[in-house]
């Protein structure tokens, strides 16, 4: 039997349930389309159609689409070897366009995705065909990654809205179906279409008739998240519940104790604060003990302590800032983007002055800065540095920005007066081979003295022919008489 999420895929954007506002949006992108124009970034809760919108999107323009998702291995260089031809070359089906779609870009870190970000980016600029990108949690997505997107979100889908479509299902699979039991599955789908469709599958398996009491046994197997369990241990819900939405995240014990500490914060008086950071301790000895001797039952005590422990010394003191990834990530994330740099810099001024990088970065990079620092665009223009190298030496974003800004300008000039002389001279050329071309008169053949010689032989031999003819007819008219 056929899955029927994927049978009752929208196959057009008027199919598309719910958020009216991102279709559109969508819509207006695609028309309007052309080279440089930014990317889509779809973001929003697990189920509710971005992926489908797109590949509807896609289907109405008469696009051809090439996915990349987190299922795949996106390193660099796979991203530039797959993704880069795409975004470079036209279409071989006959499709107007090519659709570059990214799913689960905001899965995009770990060894598996080294790079993968900075290659799309790089992708971005380059890219002579549409590219949308989709991702559960937006303050997953890299900063920079997502400064060059069109953000458009897709919000949770209301139940009055579900509950049609899962009547048309189940008219077209000829299942008789109650209103209470299509309301209760709209309800507890929690705004996810794919769930309230899994769900009304697993309830009506083998049956012509559904019933309210029938969709007990197809609850939705609800993926919690991250946010939700943060939410839950700030509110002091039942330690019952932080188990439940514990075991329904992806995130390990000791991933949850850093979103836990991070947000520590926000629980009321000293004393919340430290009867929390006492028990985030103990469970980190948890945590640890579960490592170093490999022993994962440990886990589950990890997280009792962490989760209900917390709950407790928050009192129920809500949420009332946003919830932030742990900032040590950013920190760890910033420190490798400078050690990066440092060894872009090093290495292009280890080439340029034939010195070892340990003697530049040990020795003379002090004395290097201050030639920078007197100099900075022709020491940017030798070196080739963009902004963030200059900044390096410079500790000045604004400094830096407009010299580069400066140097680009110069080289678009440049390019722009090379152009220019190059036409001009193809202009020139053409001109005076047209002015050449008119005042020579047709060129005549020339004939070799070889071919005069065989001409005049032709004729001699003619002239003698003649003769002997004449002779010929003056004997024939003497014998007849």
């Amino acid at each position: 039997m056929q899955d029927w999420v994927e049978k009752y895929r929208p196959q057009s954007v008027s199919d598309i349930v719910g958020n009216k506002e991102a279709v559109r949006q969508m819509v207006e992108w695609a028309k309007n389309w052309q080279r440089g124009q930014e990317p889509l970034l779809l973001y929003g809760k697990p189920g509710i159609g971005k992926t489908s919108a797109a590949y509807a999107l896609a289907r109405d323009m008469g696009w051809e689409i090439v996915e990349l998702n987190a299922s795949d291995q996106r390193t660099k260089g796979i991203i530039e070897r797959i993704a880069g031809s795409t975004a470079t070359t036209m279409s071989l089906t006959g499709a107007s366009r090519k659709l570059l779609l990214f799913d689960e870009a905001d899965n995009l870190h770990g060894s598996a995705d080294r790079g993968g970000a900075r290659a799309i980016l790089d992708i971005i600029k380059i890219s002579m065909q549409p590219i949308i990108l989709i991702a559960n949690d937006l303050y997953g997505i890299a900063k920079e990654l997502k400064g060059a997107c069109e953000p458009v979100q897709f919000k949770a889908i209301q139940a009055r809205s579900i509950a049609p479509r899962l009547r048309y299902i189940c008219s077209a699979e000829k299942i008789s179906c109650s209103d209470d039991s299509i309301r209760d599955i709209s309800e507890s789908s929690s705004g996810d279409m794919r769930a309230a469709v899994n769900m009304l599958f697993a309830a009506s398996a083998g049956k012509d008739t559904l019933s309210e009491d029938m969709i007990a046994t197809a609850e939705k197997d609800e993926r919690s998240t991250i946010f939700e369990l943060v939410g839950a241990v700030l509110k002091g819900q039942s330690d019952r519940r932080l188990m439940e939405l514990s075991s329904n995240i992806s995130d390990t014990p000791d991933t949850t104790e850093q979103w836990v500490e991070e947000s520590i914060f926000q629980m009321k008086g000293i004393e919340s604060q430290y009867l929390a950071y006492k028990n985030l301790s103990v469970a980190d000895t948890y945590v640890g003990n579960t490592y170093r001797r490999q022993y994962y039952t440990l886990w589950k005590y990890a997280s009792s302590l962490m989760l209900i422990g917390c709950a407790d010394a928050a009192g129920g003191c809500g949420v009332f800032e946003r919830i932030m990834p742990p900032s040590r990530w950013r920190k760890m994330a910033g420190g490798k983007k400078q050690k990066n740099l440092r060894i872009r810099v090093l290495n292009k001024l280890s080439e340029g002055y034939h010195v070892p990088e340990d003697t530049l970065r040990d020795e003379l990079l002090t004395s290097v800065s201050v030639l920078v620092d007197l100099n900075p665009m022709k020491f940017a223009k030798d070196f080739e540095l963009d902004k963030d190298e200059l900044n390096f030496f410079l500790h000045d974003n604004t400094r830096s920005a407009e010299i580069i800004k400066e140097i680009k300008k110069e080289i678009r000039e440049r390019e722009k007066a090379e152009k220019k002389k190059e036409k001009s001279l193809s202009s020139k050329k053409t001109k005076k081979l047209v002015e050449t071309v008119k005042e020579k008169p047709p060129a005549q053949p020339e004939i070799s003295e070889k071919t005069k010689d065989e001409k005049k032989d032709t004729i001699s031999s003619d002239e003698e022919n003649e003769n002997g003819k004449k002779q010929a007819e003056t004997q024939s008219t003497l014998f007849s008489f």
